[in-house]
């Protein structure tokens, strides 16, 4: 997703698992990381984060 032509920011889930890592990278650094016993709670939760954004006025690239 981005803003303002420049920012930026991205959900990448690392391959392996479980725990399955949710990674945030913003203006490509990474932000944090977040683990997850299911698969489907790491899609939520990237899907949770991608509509706060949107909400916020960042677009999909």
């Amino acid at each position: 997703m981005f803003r303002t032509g420049k920012d930026n920011v991205r959900a990448v889930i690392l391959p392996g698992g479980p725990p399955y890592t949710l990674a945030f990278f913003a203006n490509d650094r990474m932000d944090r990381a977040e683990n997850y016993e299911a698969m489907d709670l790491a899609m939520f939760r990237a899907d949770e984060i991608k509509r706060s954004l949107a909400g916020d006025g960042w677009q999909e690239e």
